[in-house]
């Protein structure tokens, strides 16, 4: 990973593990970014786009795949974990209702957690479950970006509004698109100050 006037840069991304159950993680070194969002807002195509790996976040593009969470380490810098994606209407009940258990299991007591980044389509905005998630992660004092992703399907008016909506919810806000890499480089700005501060403070398990 790289450092300059326009933040980091993935040079190498490895595959640490997954985990299935809550309490089952890697054991924990580096400090963890989180990456959550609904199965449908391009979560891989993001995550992909940002470590400059096509194929590296291929697991949450089967919604039968997602009920893990997925560590990939970043430079032997930081680790990136992918949570399961959620919102997906096809899966049944019980499928989803399984995976809040193993996510607020990681978010609460992963000392090593650094901050997380909730992607959202931004045609759609902040829904009922992505609420539920800032109002947890706010009760944990975890620190939160807002990916507004597909930003490039939008016309500049459109993309004016639909940004000072998200903007209301007071998280900071950062307009993205897996296909142009719009908002790369800002995302890489907060995830190295977050990396930096957590790598401050000795790892601690949360209550």
């Amino acid at each position: 990973m790289t450092s300059g006037a326009r933040g980091w840069r993935c040079r190498q991304a490895t595959f640490l593990g997954a985990a299935t159950e809550p309490g089952r993680f890697p054991v924990p070194s580096l400090p963890e970014i989180a990456f959550a969002g609904r199965s449908n807002v391009g979560k891989s195509s993001a995550i992909n786009r940002l470590v400059g790996r096509r194929g590296l976040a291929r697991t949450s593009s089967t919604p039968g795949r997602t009920q893990q969470l997925n560590f990939f380490a970043i430079d032997d810098r930081l680790v990136l974990v992918d949570l399961p994606g959620y919102g997906y209407a096809k899966v049944s009940k019980a499928a989803r209702d399984a995976w809040r258990p193993l996510v607020e299991s990681y978010l609460g007591t992963r000392g090593t957690l650094a901050g997380v980044v909730l992607i959202v389509d931004v045609r759609r905005g902040l829904e009922e479950e992505e609420h539920q998630l800032l109002d947890f992660l706010a009760v944990l004092s975890v620190p939160v970006l807002v990916l507004a992703t597909k930003i490039d399907k939008l016309n500049l008016g459109e993309r004016t509004k639909a940004l000072r909506t998200l903007a209301a919810a007071a998280i900071p806000v950062v307009p993205f698109s897996a296909v142009s890499g719009i908002g790369v480089a800002d995302v890489w700005k907060t995830v190295a100050e977050w990396a930096r501060l957590r790598s401050l403070r000795p790892a601690r398990q949360r209550g």
